[in-house]
């Protein structure tokens, strides 16, 4: 008992007296405040209900708040230290210190001013905390808080799922994926802090798997059926002379009667793959296996060793890798601008010197935009100076187009350039399907993956300046 005696009236009693200062007494109310709103956090962590998956949460969760807590803690000591020193200057130090006791007014007002402030901060510090992670989990706050997202934020307003948040793809349902996301955002901030982030931002097989993001919003076994696409295309003459292709793609799925068929139905089953890169561009490997486990296998002929690797099961970001990010090549970037009404068809060589413009290498963004301003403006004066003072303005729009379809695909600070991010639909403009159905992936026994074409696609006009079938729907 005088051991704890003496130990209250040694440092209790000065702790309590000298800390009932502002100084203190905000660190103190502030620690709380933190503690609490920290303790929240945690228990929602646990239950695992109405908890934000967006990864950086660990921004208020494990620096913000932490810091908050830890800088209330400091403020105390530093209070009682300032007091301390101007009751000493001040000859006011008092020899015993006042007893810890409610009947004390001096420790009540304390004791009411630490719970005042605990409130007030709770309140402040709670708010901003479910603001910040509010805003948090918004396309804006991922793609424009951090200058190393510009390219992602670029592509992402222009496609099917710009009207979805980034979290839904990018962070897995449940716990597990809940817990890796903040973490692997943790990181993300010390790399970006430290700049020591990758560039380009995002290595291709970073997603999760398809069956914890996609299949929230999307049934694989849907049956779509058949799609018309149209495409049209420009010249490099002079009048930009324009061709169009129509292409029916047998896009399938699983009918009503079970039967499976086009390009979704023949990936339905069980394929597993390796790939020899980070992109998954090659691909000299491949496994078909049936419900019964009978499985299938096929390597490539230009394999020249046998294959190693970690096997992937394929899924829907196999083939649709750049669903909400999709950077276009400048061939078709350009035909989709020139079919939209900007740059304007009827301005001369537009496809062709615009083409060039868009595809020259610059330093930065902004150096682009100059110089394609620039370049587009110069080509005019010197070969057609009466449509430069006839058409300005034609021309500036047009200038402005290509700067957009240059700042929206391609971004020099960040080493995203034309083709760094391949798109794996479709074949044209990267390997793609060809990545297996290239005729070159065989069993043992001789058998091919098959590249019939007419299983996923029909061609019925390919570059063809007037195609009757389009006069015949009323769309020419």
């Amino acid at each position: 008992m005088n051991g704890s005696g003496s130990f209250k009236e040694r440092r209790l009693q000065p702790l309590f007296f000298l800390g009932n200062n502002p100084i203190s007494l905000t660190g103190a109310g502030l620690t709380s405040a933190s503690a609490l709103t920290l303790i929240g956090f945690w228990v929602i962590d646990l239950i695992g209900h109405g908890g934000s998956p967006n990864p950086y949460v660990g921004i208020i969760v494990d620096l913000c708040l932490p810091a908050l807590f830890i800088l209330g803690l400091l403020l105390i000591p530093i209070g009682v230290w300032f007091r301390r020193r101007q009751l000493r200057a001040a000859g006011q130090l008092p020899p015993t210190y006042p007893k810890i006791e409610l009947s004390n007014p001096v420790f009540r007002r304390a004791i009411d001013f630490v719970l005042v402030a605990t409130f007030i901060n709770f309140v402040i510090v709670g708010t901003a905390s479910y603001r910040g992670v509010a805003y948090m989990d918004t396309p804006s706050f991922c793609g424009q808080s951090c200058h190393v997202m510009a390219p992602e934020w670029a592509a992402y307003p222009a496609y099917h799922h710009s009207n979805v948040a980034c979290t839904e793809c990018h962070v897995a349902s449940g716990f597990g994926g809940y817990v890796h996301a903040k973490m692997n955002g943790t990181r993300q901030l010390f790399m970006v802090m430290l700049n020591t982030y990758p560039k380009p931002i995002f290595p291709e097989d970073r997603l999760p798997p398809a069956d914890k993001t996609c299949v929230k919003c999307h049934n694989p076994q849907t049956y779509i059926g058949d799609k018309l696409l149209f495409k049209t295309s420009y010249g490099d003459d002079e009048k930009n002379s324009a061709t169009h292709s129509i292409v029916l793609m047998h896009v399938g799925g699983r009918n009503g009667l079970g039967t499976v068929s086009g390009i979704h139905g023949a990936h339905l089953g069980r394929v597993e793959y390796i790939a020899t890169d980070s992109t998954h561009q090659t691909i000299p490997w491949v496994a078909a296996v049936k419900s019964d486990g009978s499985r299938t296998e096929y390597v490539s002929s230009d394999a020249k060793s046998p294959v190693t690797g970690t096997k992937r099961l394929m899924d829907c970001t196999d083939c649709h890798n750049r669903a909400a990010h999709s950077l276009d090549t400048p061939e078709n970037a350009l035909n989709k601008a020139i079919a939209q009404g900007a740059p304007n068809s009827s301005l001369p060589f537009v496809h062709k010197e615009g083409l060039a413009l868009i595809k020259a290498s610059y330093h930065s963004q902004e150096d682009a935009a100059a110089k394609i301003t620039a370049g587009l403006e110069d080509f005019y004066r010197s070969h057609y100076p009466d449509v430069l003072s006839q058409r300005h303005a034609d021309v500036e729009q047009a200038a402005k187009a290509l700067v957009s379809i240059y700042s929206a695909n391609v971004s020099p600070s960040m080493k995203v350039a034309w083709g760094t991010h391949p798109n794996d639909l479709g074949h044209n403009d990267y390997p793609g399907c060809f990545r297996c159905h290239d005729g070159s992936h065989n069993t043992k026994g001789g058998a091919s993956i098959t590249n019939d074409c007419t299983i996923c696609h029909n061609l019925i006009a390919v570059d063809e300046a007037n195609p009757k079938q389009l006069s015949d729907l009323g769309l020419q």
